[in-house]
C-alpha cells in the first residue's frame, strides 16, 4: 500500500473513532436530560459555523465545523440571581459576564417550560446527566480495550528461547556487544538453541518465562537439569548458571529502583537466553485492570499538568525530545496512527490492535479530563451540585432555611479564565506536534 495513502487512512480511523466518540459522550448527556424532562434545544457535534443540522422534536441535531469537542444545550442550566449586590472590587467586564450568563439562562426557557429548567432537577438527577457523558467514554474505553485483548491479544514473553548470546556480560556493562576474550555464555555452552521450548528447569516444570528466570537466578554456579522441546522431540541438557551482575526485576518484571532512582543491582544467576514473545488473548478479567491501569496514567499526566506543559515547551522552542509518555494533541495522535499505518513491518492485526488502543486511551483521556472540577468541564457542574447537596443537607440538619440552587453563574469570570489556559494549551501541544513530534519508534 502506498505510504501516503497508508498514513491518511491511519489518520481517519482516529477521527472518525473520535468523532464517534464525542457524539456518544454527548449522547450519555442527552438521553438522562430527555429521560428526566430536561427540554434540550440542541445537540452538536463540534463548534462554531453549522455544516448540517435537522430538526426532530424540539431539538436540532447538526455538525458544526470545528470537530475539537461537542455540546447539547439544556434551557435553564443557572438558577435567576437574587439581585444581591455584586462586591466593589468586581469589574465591570466580570459583572458583565454573570449577568450574560443568567440572561441566556433565562432566555432559554420558553413560556410553560419553566419547570423543565435543568437547576430545577433535584442533585442527583443533575449529577447523572453531567456524569453521563464522561461515563460514556469509559464505557467506550472498555469496549476498544476489551477489543485488543480479548479479540487481538497482547505481546508477552512465551517459554520459547528468542535468542543465546553467546558470550556473558553483566547487565550494568557499557558494552553489550560479545569481544574475542569475553566469557562464553552458560546458555550456549549447554547447547541450547534459538526456537527450544523449555519444558522443566531442575525438576519444575516452567509454564512461563517468568517461573524459568527466577529458577535461573537462585541457581548461580549449580548444575541443573534443563529440559527442552526442539522440533517436537524432547531433549535433556544440563546448564550451569554463572554468577553475574543483574537488576533486580519485581513479580511483573520491572527493574526495580531506589529512592533516587537508580535501578537496583544484585549477583544473581545468569544463563544467557531471552524469550521470543508470542502474541495471547487475554481472559475478560484483564479489561478492568487495564483500564484502571490507563486512568491512573492520564489522572498522573494532569496533577502533574503544568510541569508536563514546560516540559513539552522546553522541547517545541528548545532541544530536549518530547516525552513519548506525555500530553500529546488531537494532531499529534493523528500523527501517531498515520506513521503506524505506514510501517510495513507490523502486520495489519497489530496496526488494527493499535488504532483500537489509541482509541481506547483518548476515550479514557477524554472520561478523565471532563471530571476535572473545573467550568466549564462536566466535573464542574457535578462539583456545583455536590456542593449544592451538602449545603441543602445542612440547611436541613440544623433546620435552616434552604438556601436554594448554587449559583454557578458568579464562576463564569473562572470559566472564561479556564478557556483561555485550555486554548493556550491546546495551542502550544499542536504547534509541539507539529515542529517537534513525540518519537516512538
Amino acid at each position: 500500500m502506498d505510504s501516503v495513502l497508508a498514513f491518511i487512512i491511519g489518520v481517519v480511523i482516529i477521527v472518525i473513532g473520535l468523532a464517534v466518540s464525542i457524539g456518544l459522550h454527548e449522547v450519555g448527556h442527552l438521553v438522562p436530560a430527555k429521560l428526566f424532562g430536561v427540554k434540550v434545544t440542541q445537540y452538536m457535534i463540534g463548534f462554531g459555523p453549522t455544516l448540517w443540522s435537522r430538526r426532530r422534536g424540539e431539538t436540532e441535531y447538526g455538525v458544526k465545523a470545528i470537530p475539537l469537542g461537542g455540546y447539547i444545550s439544556m434551557i435553564g442550566m443557572f438558577p435567576p440571581g437574587k439581585g444581591e449586590r455584586v462586591h466593589a472590587d468586581s469589574t465591570g467586564f466580570f459583572r458583565g459576564l454573570v449577568q450574560d450568563a443568567r440572561d441566556s439562562s433565562t432566555e432559554s426557557i420558553t413560556p410553560g417550560d419553566e419547570h423543565r429548567a435543568f437547576y430545577r432537577l433535584p442533585v442527583w438527577k443533575r449529577i447523572i446527566i453531567m456524569f453521563g457523558g464522561p461515563f460514556m467514554n469509559l464505557l467506550l474505553a472498555i469496549v476498544f480495550f476489551a477489543i485488543v485483548l480479548m479479540g487481538f491479544g497482547v505481546q508477552q514473553p512465551s517459554t520459547t528461547v528468542g535468542s543465546v548470546s553467546t558470550c556473558a556480560l553483566p547487565e550494568t556493562s557499557e558494552r553489550q556487544t560479545c569481544e574475542p576474550g569475553d566469557p562464553a555464555a552458560p546458555g550456549a555452552a549447554a547447547g541450547i538453541e534459538p526456537g527450544d521450548r523449555i519444558v522443566s528447569i531442575a525438576g519444575e516444570p516452567i509454564g512461563s518465562w517468568n517461573e524459568s528466570t527466577v529458577i535461573i537466578r537462585e541457581h548461580a554456579d549449580e548444575p541443573v537439569a534443563l529440559v527442552v522441546e526442539r522440533d517436537g522431540e524432547t531433549v535433556e541438557l544440563e546448564v550451569t548458571p554463572m554468577l553475574s551482575e543483574r537488576y533486580v526485576l519485581d513479580d511483573q518484571g520491572g527493574v526495580v529502583r531506589d529512592a533516587a532512582g537508580e535501578p537496583l543491582t544484585d549477583q544473581f544467576g545468569f544463563v544467557g537466553i531471552s524469550a521470543a514473545n508470542e502474541i495471547v488473548q487475554q481472559p475478560v478479567t484483564a479489561v478492568l485492570p487495564t483500564v484502571g491501569e490507563n486512568v491512573a496514567g492520564v489522572a498522573g499526566i494532569i496533577l502533574n499538568l503544568p510541569q508536563r506543559m514546560i516540559d513539552v515547551a522546553n522541547a517545541a522552542f528548545g532541544t530536549e525530545e518530547r516525552d513519548p509518555n506525555g500530553p500529546m494533541s488531537v494532531v499529534g495522535v493523528g500523527r501517531l496512527a498515520g506513521e503506524i499505518a505506514t510501517i510495513d513491518e507490523i502486520p495489519i492485526a497489530s496496526k488494527a490492535a493499535t488504532m483500537f488502543g489509541i482509541l481506547g486511551s483518548l476515550n479514557i483521556a477524554l472520561f478523565v479530563f471532563n471530571l476535572i472540577p473545573l467550568l466549564p468541564l462536566d466535573g464542574g457542574h457535578i462539583a456545583g451540585a455536590l456542593w449544592e447537596g451538602i449545603r441543602r443537607g445542612f440547611a436541613k440538619l440544623f433546620r435552616r432555611p434552604d438556601p436554594g440552587p448554587v449559583d454557578l453563574a458568579k464562576l463564569m469570570p473562572v470559566t472564561l479564565a479556564v478557556v483561555v489556559v485550555f486554548g493556550a494549551m491546546s495551542a502550544l501541544l499542536i504547534y509541539a506536534d507539529v515542529v517537534k513530534p513525540v518519537q516512538i519508534f
